[in-house]
């Protein structure tokens, strides 16, 4: 069985462990350095000294590594984080040369997509748009059962246009994300009631019939649906994978976001929660690497 190790860089922490065919043995999370100007020379050394930790308890053929922000999986270079303040970073290379083994590199959202519709919620599926709503939204496209990849900000439609006049962290006005991210609902809840609530509770309220979360995940539901439409209408996948810290909250969520889909897009498509939770990013990473090691060999 070829076993490969999997990290993943986290805008707080850095995820990592051995993926032993389709199984993810994690290892206790990292903190992530804090931003600044050697952040991406901390995140290389950090890795790096984990993996050698990991590899005097166990061996591994090749390493995968995704980050969030713009990145170019072709080049391996991280194009830019605004987190995690780095530009340019050719993490792929520096890691290479660290461990002495080929690295394999790509986006974390896209790489979760990858171990979704691989291993998680869509197996089987040939198609699939996968979906994670959490402090941002971004998503990550599988065609005919291989990762679709694009350098830059492919993928990022939580900056798509939602129809508001909120702003956004980017600086425009109006960004998905600003509406229907889990921050976002946190933070309409408090600036309409005074009193702190994360999503999660945001939700557990909806639940018991408060009218100002109501309203507010009705408006987030809402934005979700109108930008998810087009994708939808276009790509038809077998079905959109919802994954991320807002998909727990299951059907509160899901129901809805069917119905509005409905009034939004004639192309019926099956919505599914995620399966792989937090270790989606990281189990992709590692799927990425075995992908790498298969090209490798002879024909």
């Amino acid at each position: 069985m070829t076993t490969v190790a999997a990290v993943d860089v986290g805008g707080t922490a850095i995820k990592y462990g051995l993926l032993r065919g389709d199984v993810l043995e994690p290892e206790p999370e990292i903190p992530t350095p804090l931003r600044g100007p050697d952040t991406a020379e901390e995140v290389v050394d950090v890795v790096a000294q984990a993996l050698a930790d990991l590899r005097r308890r166990s061996d591994f053929e090749a390493v995968g590594l995704v980050v969030p922000g713009y990145v170019d999986a072709e080049r391996g270079v991280a194009i830019r984080s605004e987190n995690l303040g780095w530009r340019d970073v050719p993490f792929r290379d520096q890691l290479a040369e660290r461990v002495g083994l080929p690295v394999a590199f790509g986006h974390d959202v896209r790489a979760g997509a990858l171990a979704e519709a691989r291993l998680g919620a869509a197996r089987g599926l040939r198609d699939v748009l996968v979906v994670p709503i959490g402090t941002g939204i971004a998503a990550g496209l599988v065609i005919d059962g291989r990762l679709h990849e694009r350098p830059g900000p492919f993928g990022e439609i939580g900056h798509l246009d939602a129809g508001h006049e909120r702003r956004c962290v980017c600086g425009r006005t109006g960004c998905l994300e600003a509406i229907a991210s889990a921050a976002a609902i946190s933070r309409a809840y408090v600036e309409q009631t005074g009193h702190p609530a994360t999503a999660a509770e945001v939700a557990a309220r909806v639940g018991e019939g408060d009218p100002a979360a109501s309203l507010i995940w009705q408006e987030a539901v809402e934005a979700l649906a109108a930008t998810l439409a087009p994708c939808i209408t276009l790509l038809a996948p077998g079905a959109v994978v919802i994954g991320g810290g807002l998909a727990r909250a299951g059907d509160l969520l899901l129901r809805p976001l069917r119905r509005a889909l409905e009034r939004h897009t004639p192309v019926e498509v099956e919505l599914r929660p995620a399966a792989l939770g937090t270790h989606a990013g990281c189990t992709g990473a590692g799927l990425l690497a075995l992908d790498l090691l298969r090209a490798a060999e002879p024909a």
